[in-house]
């Protein structure tokens, strides 16, 4: 998805000549960190909340906090996981989107972003999680995919990220069926280290189960 698809027009747009109190009652309102300052429809910048805060006078315009803009921007064109990066690396609630021209057509929220990336990864879907943890010479997508798909499962998603302590990858799967205890005893077998489950276990449940009525009637 390009962030073309997210555009919210709903968040206002500041000019240079706009005063630092009109600005501040604009980020309370419409509950946001920063705000988009043009000039002729053109991407000056972002002014942040905190900025804003630190004038001197409400009364001062924008244009005097000038060099205090974050001018950095997305393209329309670009995958929507650049504004999530950019949301992240700035620290702000919304992201300006700017076509070829460097012109503001808009701004993605934080709130459409979450939505997006939840729908992205499989969020939406019903299924269980497994999260695994491994060196990275350990890392077989092949073999992964192979031990999920030998127990009638998907995977609808997978994501790895990288402890900064262990040196160590933290594989994350989410599958597309909630009945996981099969396919944990299965990367258990192949000696797959499983940091964390979610989902319905009922399997070993069953067994415990099992054992637990085998044990009453033997005691008879």
């Amino acid at each position: 998805m390009l962030t073309a698809d997210l555009i919210n027009n709903n968040i206002p747009q500041l000019t240079l000549q706009d005063s630092v109190s009109k600005a501040m009652q604009l980020i309370n309102d419409f509950r946001v960190t920063h705000l988009p300052v043009v000039a002729d429809d053109k991407y000056l910048g972002l002014i942040s909340e905190d900025d804003l805060l630190d004038a001197e006078d409400t009364k001062l315009t924008i244009e005097t906090l000038q060099e205090n803009f974050i001018t950095a921007s997305i393209t329309d064109k670009e995958h929507f996981l650049n504004a999530v990066n950019y949301s992240i690396k700035i620290d702000s609630t919304v992201v300006p989107i700017v076509n070829k021209e460097a012109e503001l057509i808009g701004v993605i929220t934080t709130a459409d972003l979450l939505k997006t990336l939840g729908n992205f990864s499989g969020a939406n879907e019903i299924g269980g999680i497994i999260v695994l943890e491994m060196e990275r010479t350990q890392f077989a997508i092949s073999e992964i995919s192979r031990i999920v798909e030998s127990n009638d499962a998907t995977i609808l998603h997978l994501n790895t990220t990288v402890d900064p302590e262990t040196g160590k990858l933290t594989v994350t799967l989410h599958l597309n069926k909630k009945e996981i205890a099969a396919i944990i005893a299965s990367f258990e077998r192949y000696e797959y280290d499983v940091a964390f489950t979610f989902g319905n276990e009922s399997f070993g449940q069953e067994i415990e189960s099992n054992y637990q009525h085998l044990m009453t009637y033997l005691d008879i």
